[in-house]
């Protein structure tokens, strides 16, 4: 069945040559005519795989059942107007062989408006299918996706990250753009004077303290996201939330990735020394005005450290 595939995919790329010639030359509709009868020759061998139970085959037949290319666009082969029916059936053989591809172009059909059984849902089941199997345009639907729905539960942008990162590491340059976007590296002095006072030694006898300020150097927090951040929370294993509106009245909310495994290793270790640990203001560490003034106490140098407006507003 493979010579099949084989002998189908030279037929298209003949007939899509002869196209091409077509279209430079004004022999009209003898190569027309021509590539025509190689797209039925290749389909018919396409056919036959597929009815062999060939994955590759099985999506071939699909997508000329819809008439469509994977991504859901319209294109123009053989007599009669899409099956979706028919497509549906041999896109769902093939994924069902692991062909993630195929549930992306389901995913496509469900949301055609001019398909009758229309229906979001199935569709965004597909899509993620087809996400989670590692195909990159899926990848990127679904951080689309999420982004903006984000509105709805804010939490979607932590989902939308999370795949926007996986298609950008697959080289997708519209989701490393996307990423950027959403969740940038801060590089203003408020996000790296406080980081830097990660130099002095204060492990032993203040180690929250001191990992408070490793992570600010890790990932480029202020002093008031330092010193009040829920780090147990605030780690979702991809991408730290940075949240602090609770306890800081004019912080906004926003998303750090996690670049590298370096920064993950750190990040596990940092986790576990706060596991158990009260991160508000009746915890250990205290509110936010005796945590900035054991700050400045240790370390006279963040005293020079404001890059970052002192109006803060405890929660109770």
């Amino acid at each position: 069945m493979s010579r099949c595939c084989r002998a189908a995919r030279a037929l298209v790329a003949e007939a899509e040559a002869r196209d091409a010639e077509a279209g430079r030359a004004d022999t009209g509709r003898a190569e027309t005519g021509r590539a025509d009868t190689g797209r039925a020759e290749a389909h018919h061998f396409f056919e036959l795989a597929a009815a062999e139970h060939d994955p590759h085959a099985q999506f071939a037949v699909g997508l000329w059942c819809a008439r469509m290319q994977v991504d859901g666009k319209r294109i123009a082969v053989g007599e009669g107007s899409a099956n979706f029916k028919k497509a549906i059936r041999w896109l769902t053989l093939a994924g069902n062989q692991g062909l993630a591809q195929a549930w992306y172009a389901l995913s496509r059909i469900y949301i055609k408006p001019e398909f009758s059984q229309r229906n979001v849902l199935d569709a965004q089941r597909y899509l993620e299918r087809a996400a989670e199997m590692g195909y990159r345009d899926a990848q990127l639907e679904c951080g689309n996706s999420a982004w903006r729905a984000r509105r709805e539960n804010e939490n979607n942008d932590v989902r939308a990250v999370y795949w926007l990162q996986k298609a950008a590491l697959q080289g997708c340059p519209l989701a490393a753009t996307a990423l950027h976007k959403i969740a940038p590296r801060c590089e203003g002095t408020a996000y790296t004077e406080t980081g830097a006072l990660a130099a002095y030694d204060l492990g032993a006898a203040h180690p929250l303290l001191a990992a408070r300020l490793e992570l600010a150097a890790l990932f480029g927090l202020t002093r008031a996201e330092a010193l009040l951040l829920d780090v147990t929370a605030a780690d979702q294993g991809h991408c730290l939330v940075i949240d602090i509106r609770g306890s800081y009245g004019r912080s906004k909310r926003r998303l750090v990735v996690i670049d590298s495994m370096h920064e993950r290793h750190a990040l596990d270790r940092i986790v576990r020394l706060f596991d158990g640990i009260d991160c508000g203001p009746t915890g250990p560490e205290g509110n936010y005005r005796q945590r900035l003034y054991r700050l400045k106490t240790l370390v006279p140098e963040s005293e020079h450290a404001d890059g970052e407006v002192e109006a803060y507003e405890m929660a109770a």
